[in-house]
Formats: C-alpha cells, sequence, structure tokens
C-alpha cells in the first residue's frame, strides 16, 4: 500500500475553507433563528420543537449523502460535487428565510419560516458532511490533528463574522435592528444575504482548489482493491443496517460523549438569546419585543462572536496539545471547562448600563452583558474540541471505503441528542423553572461536564488493539 502524501499547510487550509462560510451561516442561523421564529410569532415554549428540524434533517440527510460520495467520481471530484451542491441550496434558503413575511399571502408566515429553517440546515447538512471526510481522505493518519484543528479554525473564524454582523451592521452602519411586528430586521436580513453569498464563494473555492486522488490512486493510498464499489451486501435499506452491526466500538463509546456535549449545544442555541434578554436586560422576547430585547439580540452575537473566537485560537493549539497529551486528555479538559462556564452565567445578572468603545461604534449594556463574555472562553474551548477531536479519534477506526458512510452515521450522534432535548426542553423550562431561561444554561453545563466524565471511557483504535 502507497503512503498517502503529506500536504502542505497552504493545502490543507484549501480543503477546509468553505467551512468559513458555512459556518458563518450556520451562525448566523444559531444566533438569529430564534429571534426570527420569535418576531414570526413562535412562543418561548414552542421555539425547542421548532428547532428540531435542524438535526432531523441532518439525520435523513447526512448517512445518504455520505454513502453516495463514497461511491461518486466526476470532475468535480468524489466530495466536491455534494459540497458544491449543498452550498448552492444553503445560500438560497439563506436569502428566503428572513424574508418569510413577503410571502404571507401564499401560506402562514411562520411555517415558512420553519420550512426555509429546515432547508437551510439540510443543506448545510448536505455541505458539512463531505467535508469531514475529506480531511480524512486527503491527510494521512499523522496530519489528522492538524487537519481537523485547521477545520475547527476556519469554522470558528467564520462564526466570528457570522455572529457579529447584526451588530456590526445596527451600530457601524445603522441599520436597523427594529422591525414591525411579524417582520425581521433589516440588519438581520442583510446579514443572511451577506451570510449566503460568502458561504457560496468559499466554497466554491475549495472545490476548485482541492485536488482529490481518483478512484485507483485512492485505492492505492487506502490498500483498496476498488475505492469507488461498495460491497453489496451493504447497499441499500438493508444493508445500511448490516454497516450498523460492523459499527466501530470507538464510535459507539463517542456516541455517550456526543450526547452529553450536543444536548448542552442545543440548549446553548435556543436559550441564549432569551435568557440574556430576560437574565440581563431584564426583557422578555416576542414578536412584540421591545428594543431591549433587540439589543440583547445583538449582544448575543456578540457572545457567540466571543466564544467562536477563543475557540478559534484555542484550535491555533490544539493540534499541539494533542500530540503532547493526548486527544482524550484535551477533549475531555475542553468539555469540563466548558460546563463550568456554562453554570456560571447564572451568577451574572443585570447591573448598571456601562459604556463600551468596540472602536467602530459605542453602546450601553448593562455590566453583567460585558461579564457574559467570560463565561465564553470556556465554551470557545469546548467548541473547539467538540469540532474537531471525535473525529480525529474516529477517523483510525473507520475503513477508508466507508469513511464518507459512517461519518454521516456518527452524526446520529449529533442529531439524536438535540432531537430528545427539543422534545423534553420545552415542558422542562414550562414546568421546572417557569419560563426562566437561565436555568436551561445551568442543565447545559451540567450536561456537558457529564460528556467530560464520558470521555475517560472511549477506547481509541490502538487501546482496542492492545
Amino acid at each position: 500500500m502507497k503512503k498517502l502524501p503529506k500536504l502542505s499547510f497552504w493545502q490543507i487550509w484549501n480543503v477546509s475553507f468553505g467551512f468559513l462560510g458555512i459556518q458563518m451561516g450556520f451562525a448566523l442561523q444559531s444566533a438569529n433563528v430564534s429571534r426570527i421564529l420569535s418576531n414570526l410569532g413562535a412562543d418561548l415554549h414552542s421555539l425547542p420543537l421548532f428547532w428540531i428540524a435542524a438535526p432531523l434533517m441532518g439525520l435523513v440527510v447526512q448517512p445518504i449523502v455520505g454513502s453516495a460520495s463514497d461511491r461518486t467520481w466526476n470532475r468535480f471530484g468524489r466530495r466536491g460535487p455534494y459540497i458544491l451542491g449543498g452550498a448552492i441550496v444553503a445560500a438560497v434558503s439563506m436569502f428566503l428565510m428572513p424574508n418569510a413575511s413577503a410571502v404571507v399571502a401564499f401560506m402562514p408566515v411562520l411555517l415558512f419560516g420553519l420550512l426555509m429553517f429546515a432547508l437551510m440546515d439540510g443543506s448545510f447538512n448536505i455541505t458539512m458532511q463531505p467535508f469531514r471526510a475529506l480531511v480524512a481522505d486527503m491527510t494521512p493518519s499523522e496530519q489528522r490533528n492538524l487537519g481537523y484543528s485547521t477545520q475547527s479554525f476556519l469554522i470558528n473564524a467564520g462564526a466570528v463574522l457570522g455572529s457579529i454582523l447584526p451588530f456590526i451592521l445596527t451600530n457601524g452602519l445603522n441599520i436597523a435592528n427594529t422591525s414591525a411586528p411579524g417582520t425581521v430586521a433589516p440588519s438581520v436580513i442583510w446579514s443572511f444575504y451577506i451570510g449566503g453569498s460568502v458561504l457560496l464563494l468559499s466554497v466554491i473555492w475549495t472545490v476548485i482548489k482541492t485536488k482529490e486522488y481518483p478512484p485507483e490512486e485512492y485505492a492505492e493510498y487506502k490498500g483498496l482493491d476498488n475505492s469507488n464499489e461498495t460491497d453489496p451486501q451493504y447497499k441499500g435499506f438493508v444493508g445500511f443496517f448490516r454497516l450498523l452491526k460492523i459499527t466501530p466500538k470507538t464510535m459507539i463509546q463517542l456516541a455517550v460523549v456526543q450526547f452529553f456535549s450536543w444536548f448542552a449545544l442545543y440548549i446553548m442555541w435556543v436559550y441564549t438569546t432569551p435568557a440574556v434578554s430576560q437574565h440581563v436586560w431584564g426583557e422578555a422576547i416576542g414578536e412584540s419585543a421591545t428594543k431591549g430585547a433587540q439589543d440583547a439580540g445583538d449582544w448575543v452575537g456578540i457572545l457567540f462572536a466571543g466564544y467562536s473566537l477563543f475557540a478559534a485560537i484555542f484550535s491555533t493549539q490544539m493540534s499541539n496539545l494533542a500530540n503532547k497529551f493526548g486527544r482524550k486528555t484535551i477533549y475531555g479538559f475542553a468539555l469540563l471547562i466548558g460546563g463550568i462556564a456554562y453554570i456560571s452565567t447564572f451568577f451574572l445578572k443585570g447591573g448598571d448600563l456601562v459604556h463600551l468603545n468596540l472602536l467602530f461604534t459605542q453602546v450601553d449594556v448593562p455590566s453583567s452583558a460585558v461579564m457574559w463574555l467570560l463565561p465564553m472562553v470556556g465554551i470557545g474551548i469546548a467548541w473547539a474540541a467538540i469540532l474537531a477531536m471525535p473525529y480525529a479519534i474516529l477517523s483510525d477506526s473507520i475503513p477508508a471505503d466507508k469513511m464518507g458512510v459512517f461519518m454521516g452515521i456518527f452524526n446520529f450522534t449529533i442529531a439524536g441528542p438535540q432531537i430528545i432535548s427539543g422534545l423534553i426542553a420545552g415542558p422542562i423550562i414550562k414546568y421546572w423553572f417557569d419560563g426562566e431561561a437561565i436555568s436551561m444554561i445551568v442543565i447545559a453545563g451540567i450536561s456537558m461536564i457529564l460528556g467530560a466524565i464520558s470521555v475517560n471511557f472511549v477506547k481509541t483504535n490502538n487501546q482496542l488493539q492492545s
């Protein structure tokens, strides 16, 4: 078997560059969908149910795309056609979602918003899944930490840009962040236009600059007879369940960690905006939200940019740390820090207004809003590890000819906990916490700490063989 050639840093950079735009779109979704759906009429208790559309799409889409990309080869490559196709649909849905009120004559505005949300997230999944497999396709084992850490850096760089866009447009360019009931603020609409455009352009860059190995060469590097053929027993619906029977033990063990960490992340994305609005600004959110609630929504963009920035910084060192201390050690440490950070937000409430000079603008925010930036350091460290370490650990345990489909199946461990969270979070906040969103952030912290503990029970490929 020929040894897979090492890539230069810039080749590794180009392999993952499209993730910059994908995550810019995903960050806009994470920070603004609760706000958009609330403006369109969704209440606080129903928000988790609307958000279930995202993991449901991933649950269905990623294994199908992964399996198909394992068997595909054309002039755009093996993973390239799906990366590019998903990006086109994602960009279009980003252009349409914040304009849901424009189609009120054709269907209920909230229903259209939900449909565009589902389409947007589904296309994100079509694009993201092949990117995970592409890194494993193109890098030898000794470059996997660097490959996934670089991907994590670009993901978080894109997330910073996406998260702060509405704030910059409002406070730097004076684009309004308020709107009439049942409509979306212009600053959010323009943010989605910009994000969709960057997403498409960055993905095109990766597809053009990354030359995937053709089937025969790929087979030589991976020790396969024919990399473009699938064992007949693993084809079709029945074959999919046969695949599940040969799921690597490492994947099953990582699934427990993934459950706790993604359960926590889902809660954060759904409830950070109402938590900051209630706990820091003392304002409710909804269709008739006050300017204070809209300002809180803008500030959540800054907070999400903060954790993404800290994640990007940590990503630059994560490869070296993982090489020195081990992937599991860094993974568990990061989740522990993240869990503590979530819980600490409970103690950061209200306060007098403080004046901030942000270079491009000046704003007045409650003092605790500034303090919320501190937990974002820990959350960013956890997020960086979640984006990289499970895939780096798993990639050495997956057969090369089934890399795409198993990476897709691994998405069950992301979608599943989010679906469960979506089903139970609404009743929990309604009946246990009387609508106090900050209590849900504490629940997220406890879940993340349980994830950190679970890392200890993961056996890597080398440990399983010893």
